[in-house]
């Protein structure tokens, strides 16, 4: 039996590379988004696409920042809202426009999906949002308000689906096994999910680093600790925030403050390490 949530997503590449240009849409829903690397901004001003109103995302990293970044904005011109950010914004690599493929979204939608993208980008957390300014909330008929949040949710499917899960909560199943890592003055717990490996809010790591670490995990506590997520609080090293490393052993190793191995180093509640369920049920399956 089909899967009552099974999707169908087309991916049309205009200029035939696949890590060029890339247009998606979901194949019953009239929402698509344009992905446009910042080096092909000269090509992808050529398109069509781009003649429609917008809500768009810029993303990016930085060497300081924790997190990648994100900028949400909306623009009845996209060719010269993208030009100007090409000029005044150095961080992002990647452009993302949502539009209607039937050319139906008004300066209302996309001012009201602006906004609930910037909310939902803070709620979420997964990205640090790159917007100085956030609109407050623009007032839509309860029809169009439900019509907009039903948008929203295909735009969710379609950035997630290109590699930008800007809008997908780090934790979807509330059930999810936990993991421990205790240590000399440390404290944890974490849990595997789709994308790498989350430290929860209040896990306690060690101020010490041993010196063979030094070279690692200095910088990514710098980082840390400059976004907020990791503070010094009554003498502990402390994070005030649910942070996504990409492996279990990263988050273990800065915790530590020595060199991990995740998979061992985490453990369940009866002791059994995270490989020793994870990979051995994997493989036994």
């Amino acid at each position: 039996m089909a899967n009552p949530h099974a999707k169908t997503l087309q991916i049309f590449l205009p200029t035939g590379e696949p890590r060029g240009i890339r247009i998606a849409e979901l194949t019953t829903r009239i929402v698509q988004a344009v992905l446009i690397p910042r080096s092909d901004l000269s090509t992808a001003k050529t398109r069509p696409e781009l003649d429609h109103l917008s809500v768009y995302f810029l993303f990016g990293d930085s060497e300081e920042a924790a997190k990648p970044i994100v900028y949400v904005g909306q623009t009845e011109d996209v060719r010269k809202r993208i030009d100007s950010h090409n000029s005044n914004k150095d961080f992002w690599q990647t452009a993302i426009l949502v539009i209607s493929k039937t050319n139906s979204f008004t300066q209302a939608h996309i001012r009201y999906l602006e906004w609930y993208g910037i909310k939902k980008a803070q709620e979420i957390g997964r990205y640090t949002l790159n917007n100085e300014q956030i609109p407050s909330k623009p007032f839509v008929p309860e029809p169009m308000e439900a019509d907009l949040l039903d948008a929203f949710d295909t735009l969710t499917t379609l950035l997630a689906t290109l590699g930008y899960p800007v809008f997908e909560p780090i934790f979807k199943n509330n059930a999810a096994e936990q993991f421990f890592l205790k240590g000399k003055d440390t404290e944890a717990v974490g849990e595997l999910v789709e994308d790498g490996f989350v430290v929860r809010a209040g896990a306690i790591a060690r101020i010490e680093v041993v010196p063979s670490a030094l070279d690692k995990v200095p910088a990514i506590r710098k980082k840390l600790s400059d976004s907020g997520i990791l503070v010094m609080e009554d003498g502990q090293l402390r994070f005030t925030q649910d942070y996504l490393f990409n492996t279990p052993s990263g988050a273990a190793t800065t915790i530590l403050g020595r060199s991990s191995n995740g998979w061992v180093d985490w453990k369940n509640k009866d002791g059994k390490t995270l490989d020793e369920v994870k990979r051995a049920q994997d493989i036994g399956e």
